[in-house]
C-alpha cells in the first residue's frame, strides 16, 4: 500500500525524514508530494525544494518526490492513493490537522488521514523555524540532512 506525505518542504528537514522513515514502517511505498503553497511565499521555488527533497531521501528505498498545484485530494485521487500521512509535532498542530484530515475527507469520502508523530529529539523542527535560525546565522545542521546544507547556506531568503 502507498501513502502520500504532502507539504511545502520549505526546505525539507530531519523532522519531515523521521516521518518518512515511520510512515515507510507501515507502507509500502511513501509518495512525498511537495505542494507549490504559493501563500505561503516559499524561499525556495518548487523545483529546488524537489531537487533538495531528492537529495535527502536518496538512501531511501521505496520514497518518491513529485511536486503538486492542484488540491491534495485531486493529486490522491488522480494517482489512486487512498491514505495521506500528516506529522504532528505538538498539541498545536492538532487542530489544523484534524480541520484539513475531515475537510480532506468531506470532498473524497474513502480518502484516510495518518497522523503520526516525529521523535521526540525531532519534534520541534519546522521548515520556519529552519529558517528562522539560518536567517540570523545560526547552525542548522542538526535539523536538517547534511546533503541541502550547503544549499541552506547560499540561499537569500534565509
Amino acid at each position: 500500500m502507498t501513502c502520500l506525505y504532502p507539504g511545502s518542504f520549505d526546505p525539507i528537514t530531519n523532522g519531515h525524514l523521521d516521518v518518512i522513515k515511520r510512515a515507510l514502517k507501515i507502507f509500502d511505498k511513501v509518495v512525498v508530494a511537495i505542494a507549490q503553497s504559493e501563500h505561503k511565499n516559499p524561499c525556495f521555488n518548487l523545483e529546488k525544494r524537489k531537487d533538495l527533497a531528492l537529495l535527502a531521501t536518496q538512501n531511501l528505498q521505496n520514497v518518491e518526490i513529485i511536486t503538486f498545484t492542484n488540491l491534495l485530494v485531486d493529486l490522491a485521487k488522480e494517482l489512486e492513493i487512498k491514505t495521506v500521512i500528516r506529522g504532528l509535532r505538538a498539541v498545536s498542530d492538532f487542530e489544523y490537522e484534524l480541520q484539513i484530515g475531515y475537510a480532506n475527507n468531506a470532498l473524497w469520502s474513502e480518502f484516510e488521514t495518518v497522523y503520526l508523530m516525529p521523535n521526540l529529539k525531532n519534534a520541534f523542527i519546522s521548515s520556519s523555524i529552519v529558517r528562522s535560525i539560518a536567517a540570523h546565522g545560526g547552525d542548522v545542521s542538526s535539523l536538517v540532512p547534511k546533503e541541502i546544507l550547503p544549499f541552506l547556506k547560499e540561499q537569500t531568503c534565509m
